[in-house]
């Protein structure tokens, strides 16, 4: 009778402790369907080690010495291989998880989980799906959360932001233009040329990432500019 043999998947281990290390290989050894091609106690050895056996996994430990997890999933991700990251953890720190994931690792588990969940996490993985244990996905997504509501609040204050590049001058002739002054009126009442009017408002357009005066207008509105700097200030000039 024919029998077919699986090809084992090529596993490598990057971790700081040694004991811990060669307790997974001979965890993963018992497994049978794994070969574990290397063990490295920092990163720069791991790196080496996976551009020569070039295995399909690494489990990286983030709390290394020389240079800590997150560097090596990066620098991991910059090697010309098809090598996918397993982050090991002693800590459910939700911070980490999402900074290691975001920058590559497809899994994060920790140092503490059963035997079982471990292979289970390495074979999610291996499968090309992403793991976490169900402990930790709920802290996962609300700091994701969290982080995206922070970064669209980030996003729309540098927005609000793009006014304060503006000049004295340039604040002037924008407060203009929004009470529906002409350039030529804009001109007689700063007293300066009509040829330099064109020229801050060509740098408010640039400054305020705008087209034209219709455009810089409504931005300023939408900001509130005119509460900032009161829409009657230069109207009795």
């Amino acid at each position: 009778m024919r029998r077919e043999f699986k090809q084992k998947s090529k596993v490598l281990l990057i971790d700081d402790n040694y004991e811990h290390l060669v307790g997974i290989r001979e965890l993963l050894n018992l497994e049978g369907t794994f070969d574990v091609v290397g063990i490295a106690t920092n990163v720069t050895v791991g790196l080496n080690l996976i551009k020569k056996y070039q295995p399909d996994i690494v489990l990286l430990d983030m709390n290394m010495p020389d240079r800590d997890g997150l560097q090596g999933i990066i620098e991991i991700g910059k090697l010309d291989v098809d090598t996918k990251v397993l982050a090991l953890s002693g800590y459910d720190d939700a911070d980490l998880i999402f900074r290691a994931m975001k920058i590559g690792a497809r899994g994060y588990v920790l140092k503490t989980m059963a035997s079982a969940q471990l292979i289970y996490a390495i074979e999610e993985v291996l499968n090309g799906k992403i793991y976490l244990p169900l402990a930790l996905s709920s802290r996962f997504f609300e700091y994701f959360q969290q982080s995206f509501r922070e970064e669209n609040s980030k996003m729309e204050s540098d927005e609000e932001n793009l006014l304060s590049y503006l000049t004295q001058r340039e604040e002037e002739v924008l407060e203009l233009l929004t009470q529906g002054v002409t350039y030529k009126g804009v001109a007689a009442k700063l007293f300066i040329s009509e040829t330099t009017v064109k020229t801050h408002v060509n740098n408010i357009f640039q400054k305020l990432q705008v087209n034209d005066r219709t455009q810089a207008v409504l931005y300023a509105i939408n900001n509130g500019f005119l509460t900032k700097k009161g829409v009657n200030v230069l109207a009795g000039r």
